[in-house]
């Protein structure tokens, strides 16, 4: 069986601990990292990650991300690869 990769986007004003409280929970469920790109545009942040989700349940990750974004008034949005490969399909 192969990999289930995601795609996950965090975009919100910067400030202390984005990074560190989205990882935390991914390293919680134990969802590896697979690449991760992130930067700081005009005082807001942008981090995109393509993870590894094997094994891992995505209601339980999507409800803790829900209520971090909440927290920290941010947008986490997370997608299963294949979903988000036929969505930018042209």
């Amino acid at each position: 069986m192969g990999k289930k990769r995601a795609v996950v986007s965090v975009i919100g004003k910067d400030q202390i601990g984005i990074i560190a409280n989205v990882t935390t929970i991914l390293s919680n469920h134990k969802i590896n990292i697979l690449d991760i790109s992130q930067t700081i545009l005009q005082g807001f942040f942008t981090m995109m990650m393509i993870v590894d989700m094997t094994g891992a349940n995505l209601e339980d990750l999507q409800k803790e991300m829900d209520e971090l974004a909440e927290k920290l008034n941010l947008k986490i949005n997370i997608q299963l690869e294949d979903i988000f490969q036929a969505m930018h399909r042209i």
